[in-house]
């Protein structure tokens, strides 16, 4: 009978840094649920399984493949498997071992912020962890047009079969940016399960085909060399034949019979392939129904060596989930825990010891030294950082007549190219498709549209065009497909280049606001990976009256209030736009810094209503407190009630107070800019002088909030000094119709808010 297919020389050093990986990623989660002590009792989880079926994958692409240039980005359950590799490469102390899922040790998924060790992108939300290297390579060709340093790399993504079903993954690579970035690199690893089955049919040749059709190099590793030296025997095509119809189910099964049991399987009454089997000894046969491609390192070597740098690839590898472990290919799996007479038998399979689990190679092992040379060859180079321009904290205009905030946005940012031309440059702006509906169309046709190379721009000479869309590699503004997600996972990255680069650049992101839920997972995971950015909202609210429910935003202000790492503003005047925007914008590209939210509206607005103080003392002082959070814009003698307006409502909040005071009741007026920041404030979490000056004890009266979103988001200001309140807001979808109209359906217009204070002061 034929023996197993000896591995090459030059492969067994890497085989047994393998074994290692497996072992030490193994323990890691063994050690948090079996070793260290738990009071609570309750499962602290890991994915031992889906670790395995990532070992071989990511033992071929860091100890033979990976430069110090590239990024990775690590699927969120094979997070043991990195910090392994870390660990082996000197990179991770052993102390953090024993660390894994616990308060301050190690993260559950990858963490570019909070882990120990290195770790080039978060991960954890399905998706946008897979997405964000195309996304990094894209922030990194932008850098090294805008001056250079960003060098080069490939971008890998490490994504599980399952990960694909998220729309995440093919609005980005249906992008038609996308098909140009040589150098991304996916590798699906294709185990065919999912959280709670295998999964009946992965229909990969579709899958492969739909990346075909995108512009992708697609490479399939399906089989390693010992099945594919049976498929070249008398017989073996059949046996292809036979295992390729097999259902995902069926061949798993086949990975949990003995010999004798996959003797009585395979061939289904095919008389070859009984002969074929019948000349291949148990312990072969064993090895041969496991030898999938995504295992084999001489096939995942030739894979990395055939990888077109000209346009994306996809490496479809065929894995085992549980690969080498008793749990391997159990269709409940997932989730599953060897015990410890297992993790004994997994240790003498791989060489290692289960009570001194983390035991290192010898420095002058041959093992040994193939993880100091890989250390070595990583080694990236600290990169000086460049500190952020200085940007002006008023430019100084007082805007007068009507305008809308959304119009005041695109204003600041030409302002800006005067007043701060090194802030202005490292300004990035984008937009899905609505760069002309939301104000930027000045913006834009100053800077340019950013592209790696330049374009004809055929509509140059017509003269009835308005809107110039000159694409060049100097360009500052970058519209992508109508996928919000696309465009905040980009600016994401636009906002990590300071850390990843030392570049700072000032994303600012525009989306239409009812959208804002669409977008904001992947931007929230931007931030949590330490993406610094300003996405803007426009046009916001029931103010956007005509158009309708479908674009009338009613949480936005919530999400703002709710969204950790994030500030957010929503300002009702121009000047109070400009200056919550530079504020926003002086946050960014640094440590320690942070990212916001501006909520604006197409509604006009009357500009002298803001009262901006003449005297340059008190207009810094009104400046401070817009960008505090909050200001008194009147104050009478003796209030008899309080009126809060906040963005598009103030027009309202201000004629509500004047018709007060003809009835002979006198209101304070004040105007919210940042809920976000009165809330920490009142919380304690941070100075509360904004309070102290806004909300003065001694001035406290029944009080009366009205903004264009769900009245929640100012009803905690009733709490600052304890007052009775009525919270004016929006609770319901919207409806088309006049500004009047639907300010009335919803109780938003002056006569609700005058009806509101006299019930509060007659109550």
């Amino acid at each position: 009978m034929t023996s197993v297919v000896p591995a090459r020389t030059e492969t067994a050093d890497l085989r047994e840094v393998e074994q290692r990986v497996l072992w030490l990623a193994t323990a890691m989660i063994d050690h948090a649920n079996r070793v260290r002590p738990n009071s609570t009792g309750l499962k602290v989880g890991g994915h031992q399984a889906s670790c395995a079926s990532m070992v071989s994958i990511m033992t071929a692409l860091y100890f033979e493949h990976l430069t110090a240039a590239d990024r990775v980005s690590v699927k969120p359950h094979a997070s043991p498997v990195l910090h392994a590799i870390n660990y082996l490469l000197g990179s991770l102390d052993e102390k953090h071992l024993t660390t894994l899922r616990e308060f301050g040790g190690v993260q559950s998924y990858p963490s570019r912020t909070k882990d120990p060790d290195p770790a080039d992108y978060s991960t954890g939300s399905v998706g946008i962890g897979a997405t964000a290297p195309i996304w990094g390579a894209v922030a990194r060709r932008y850098v090294d047009t805008h001056g250079g340093g960003a060098g080069a790399g490939r971008q890998y993504s490490l994504l599980g079969d399952a990960e694909l079903d998220e729309g995440a993954c093919w609005e980005a690579i249906l992008d038609p940016t996308v098909a140009d970035l040589g150098e991304v690199v996916w590798i699906v690893d294709l185990n065919r399960q999912s959280l709670d089955r295998v999964v009946p049919n992965i229909a990969a040749n579709r899958l492969q085909g739909m990346f075909t059709a995108a512009g992708w190099q697609v490479i399939t590793l399906k089989y390693g060399q010992v099945l594919e030296e049976l498929f070249a025997r008398p017989g073996g095509a059949a046996l292809r034949e036979r295992i390729d119809g097999m259902s995902n189910p069926e061949y798993q099964r086949l990975l949990r019979c003995t010999p004798q049991e996959l003797r009585a399987r395979i061939p289904a009454g095919d008389s070859a392939i009984e002969r074929l089997l019948s000349d291949v000894d148990d312990e072969t046969l064993a090895v041969a129904i496991r030898n999938l491609g995504g295992h084999d390192l001489d096939a995942l070597d030739s894979a990395f060596q055939a990888i077109d740098d000209t346009r994306p690839t996809v490496i479809f590898a065929y894995t085992i989930k549980g690969y080498g472990l008793a749990t391997e290919g159990h269709p409940q799996n997932h989730g599953s825990l060897l015990g410890e007479d297992q993790m004994r038998q997994l240790a003498a399979q791989v060489g290692a010891d289960l009570d001194d689990p983390w035991h290192r190679f010898a420095d002058d092992s041959p093992a040994g030294k193939l993880c100091a040379a890989t250390a070595s060859r990583l080694r990236r180079r600290e990169r000086a950082r460049v500190k952020p321009p200085r940007l002006p904290a008023d430019i100084g205009r007082t805007p007068s007549g009507t305008t809308t905030t959304q119009a005041a946005l695109g204003r600041t940012l030409l302002d800006l190219t005067r007043e701060s031309p090194e802030a202005a440059e490292r300004i990035v702006t984008l937009a899905p498709d609505v760069s002309s509906t939301t104000n930027l169309g000045g913006w834009l046709n100053k800077v340019g549209v950013w592209s790696p190379s330049e374009r004809v721009d055929w509509f140059a000479d017509d003269a009835e065009t308005i809107l110039h869309w000159r694409e060049r590699p100097a360009g500052q503004h970058i519209e992508l497909g109508i996928a919000e997600t696309n465009l905040v996972s980009l600016l994401g990255e636009l906002g990590s280049t300071w850390s990843r680069w030392g570049q700072p650049l000032l994303p600012i992101g525009v989306v239409y606001d009812c959208f804002l839920g669409r977008a904001l997972e992947p931007w929230s995971f931007g931030v949590y990976g330490g993406g610094q950015s300003i996405l803007v909202g426009t046009p916001s609210g029931v103010s956007l009256a005509p158009e309708g429910g479908a674009h009338q935003s009613v949480g936005t202000p919530s999400i703002g209030l709710e969204q950790p790492g994030v500030t957010s503003y929503e300002p009702a005047f121009a000047v109070d736009t400009e200056w919550c925007l530079l504020a926003a914008m002086s946050q960014l590209g640094k440590p320690g810094g942070s990212s916001s939210y501006l909520r604006l509206s197409t509604r006009p607005v009357d500009q002298s209503l803001a009262s901006v103080p003449a005297d340059p003392a008190a207009r810094e002082r009104r400046r401070r407190q817009v960008v505090g959070g909050a200001y008194a814009l009147r104050r009478a003698a003796d209030p008899q009630v309080t009126l809060v307006g906040m963005g598009a409502l103030m027009t309202e909040t201000l004629a509500a107070a004047d018709r007060l005071a003809e009835q002979g009741v006198d209101a304070d007026v004040l105007c919210v800019t940042s809920p976000d920041l009165l809330f920490r404030a009142h919380r304690g979490d941070a100075d509360r002088t904004i309070l102290d000056q806004v909300f003065p004890a001694d001035r406290a009266r029944p009080m009366v909030t009205v903004l264009d979103g769900h009245p929640h988001a100012l009803a905690f200001l009733a709490g600052i000094n304890r007052t009775r309140s009525i919270h004016l807001g929006v609770t319901g979808f919207g409806q088309s119709g006049s500004l009047d109209d639907v300010y009335r359906h919803h109780g938003l217009d002056t006569d609700t808010i005058i009806s509101s204070a006299l019930d509060l002061i007659h109550r």
